[in-house]
């Protein structure tokens, strides 16, 4: 089970078995005796993409399920599995049983590539347990041994603290609810990773990372999708065992919900993770609670949270990690559909509260942000050059970078990743 568990989807034996049984679904698809099959076969391929493009409308810019525009890739990645699945009903209308069965068995190879291309593009699922949810289901609750004791004394400081011997190797994870008494928020379950500096005593004041994951999406999304672990595993082992003590927070309270992280009509999303979360955090874990020791990240829809949280809250996020953000929160494509979902048709009071208004408004001397993009995501690139010279005018002390052949996608903030930690890591006084 382990090294089923443990197969790669993105790479390897299973990628290209799912490209061996694509273009053999291909050849077996668009092969036929019949002289009218090539124009069948390009009526398939022009239905395919009207289908693909009537199903984006749909859910863009009728349903808003995005608030955005799909990726061409996905797109285009799609169309030949909704080509096989036509091409094989018109097969099976004039095929015997066993012509049928090779059809079907056809469609099926030429959907299992689009698949696999559609995932490797986004590179959240990188393996069968990533897929499942295995290996985020065997985390196991935060235990009281790594709660902060009541009325403890803070620990030393990062720059004067020393590795004990023993120090384990790398971090660990666990899971908590931390709820909205506040805000009334319903959150889902937070994800927390400990580095191995947090695990040997005496523990320091170790700096906080509150990161955000797309929507739709969810925590875990952080530890498949972004590799956290492995991430700041890498990052402690150059600094000593030093790493932020991480917190995957849930902005939403379910995969399809959109908050937008602001207080509106929708919920309470700023007062959760502006006070509930922090609160949270400041009594539970051992962490530091000095001033520009916390800082707030995220992808997407997490990293346009991110900003917003950085821009209304600088007394408590002074570093924001923004990958492939938005320039302003959204639920639909329609901005008008926005305002009148979440503030009842006030424009004044949405705007009030994004992050190009703010930064026209206030001054963030003190402030970093640290902002990337995929050279492919021309919309997002476009988002990432607003905020980032509005931020430049504002006072934040500003690092922009687009990640070379990435699109709208994990891959994207695996790579982007170790440049942000860099970038915390200067803020923070941490040396390698």
């Amino acid at each position: 089970m382990d090294f089923l568990s443990d197969l790669r989807l993105v790479d390897g034996p299973f990628f290209w078995f799912a490209w061996l049984c694509g273009l053999a679904g291909g050849i077996v698809l668009l092969w036929r005796r019949q002289r009218t099959w090539p124009v069948v076969v390009l009526g398939a391929a022009v239905l395919a993409v009207v289908i693909l493009a009537l199903v984006h409308w749909v859910l863009v810019d009728l349903l808003a399920t995005f608030s955005e525009n799909l990726p061409f890739e996905v797109l285009a990645w799609s169309a030949p599995g909704v080509a096989a699945v036509l091409l094989c009903a018109v097969r099976l209308r004039h095929s015997s049983w066993k012509g049928r069965a090779g059809s079907v068995l056809a469609a099926l190879g030429v959907i299992l590539l689009s698949a696999v291309q559609v995932n490797q593009y986004f590179g959240l699922n990188n393996t069968v347990a990533d897929l499942l949810g295995t290996a985020v289901a065997r985390i196991q609750p935060l235990e009281a041994s790594l709660q902060r004791a009541p009325a403890s004394a803070p620990g030393p400081s990062v720059t004067s603290w020393k590795a004990p011997d023993g120090m384990p190797e790398g971090g660990i994870l666990r899971r908590a609810s931390i709820p909205g008494t506040e805000s009334g928020f319903n959150a889902r379950e937070a994800y927390i990773y400990l580095p191995p500096a947090y695990l040997a005593p005496p523990r320091p004041s170790l700096p906080v990372l509150v990161l955000f994951s797309g929507q739709p999406g969810g925590p875990s999304d952080w530890l498949t999708g972004g590799q956290l672990r492995a991430q700041l595993d890498r990052f402690a082992e150059h600094h000593g065992g030093i790493a932020p003590v991480t917190i995957v927070v849930d902005p939403n309270g379910s995969g399809n919900a959109n908050t937008m992280c602001m207080d509106s009509r929708i919920a309470q999303a700023d007062t959760y993770l502006s006070k509930d979360v922090p609160a949270w955090i400041s009594k539970t874990l051992d962490v530091s609670t000095a001033p520009g020791q916390w800082a707030v990240g995220g992808f997407s829809f997490g990293g346009t949270c991110a900003v917003q949280m950085g821009t209304a809250h600088p007394e408590l996020f002074t570093s924001v990690l923004g990958f492939s953000a938005e320039q302003e929160p959204a639920l639909a494509k329609d901005r008008n559909k926005t305002i009148a979902d979440s503030f009842d048709g006030d424009a004044a009071a949405f705007e009030s509260r994004t992050p190009l208004v703010l930064m026209q408004e206030r001054q963030y001397e003190g402030s970093g942000m640290y902002l990337t993009a995929g050279a492919t995501d021309n919309e997002f690139l476009g988002y990432m050059q607003v905020l980032a010279e509005a931020a430049r005018s504002a006072g934040f002390d500003v690092e922009d970078h687009s990640i070379e052949h990435a699109g709208h996608s994990w891959d994207s903030v695996v790579r982007g990743m170790p440049g942000a930690l860099d970038f915390l890591a200067g803020r923070w006084g941490l040396t390698p």
